[in-house]
């Protein structure tokens, strides 16, 4: 790395915002009064959905064109409703929101099997496209989740393990006396 001065007239781009004339956003920064605050266009028509659509706190009404194709529902649901009772700028909002986007995954899989309908989940995740695009990136994938398997199911197998030994106990013989 060089300390040296750089001739900012020799590159491409450089203090194009400098001059008002050039500015692009500098309409969009003063606004005049005939202007009507920038709205030179007419709203569009209000669509009235026929299923929920959350809307966040910091809004008073709805877009014009709002997406009605999932509506929530479930837990997932839940948890998004939750989610919109807090500002976006909580980061509380957020988690929540990618949460219940994992939760609703598990859902859709839930209901794909009670349809009688075995969801192809590594097409669905794109493994095709990534062994064609990243080997690497998917045997590592690959490798890790196996590995993490292989903890988890020898963690479980020694609690199961342990807690048999505790409740099996080898009978103790008894005598013909004792029996009595």
């Amino acid at each position: 790395m060089s300390n040296a001065m750089v001739d900012t007239s020799t590159i491409p781009g450089w203090g194009v915002d400098a001059n008002s004339q050039n500015d692009p956003t500098y309409p969009m920064r003063h606004i005049e009064d005939q202007q009507g605050r920038g709205l030179n266009w007419a709203r569009p028509e209000q669509q009235h959905p026929d299923v929920e659509v959350l809307r966040s706190i910091e809004h008073n009404r709805l877009p014009a064109v709002v997406g009605t194709s999932t509506p929530p529902s479930g837990l997932s649901g839940m948890i998004r409703r939750y989610a919109f009772r807090r500002s976006e700028s909580d980061w509380l909002h957020w988690l929540l929101l990618m949460g219940a986007d994992r939760i609703n995954v598990v859902e859709g899989v839930v209901e794909d099997l009670a349809g009688g309908k075995v969801p192809n989940i590594p097409a669905e995740m794109g493994a095709a496209a990534e062994w064609r695009h990243n080997k690497k990136g998917l045997a590592t994938k690959v490798g890790v989740g196996l590995g993490l398997s292989a903890i988890l199911l020898f963690a479980l197998r020694g609690r199961r393990d342990r807690r048999l030994d505790e409740t099996s106990t080898t009978p103790v013989p008894v005598s013909p006396e004792q029996a009595t």
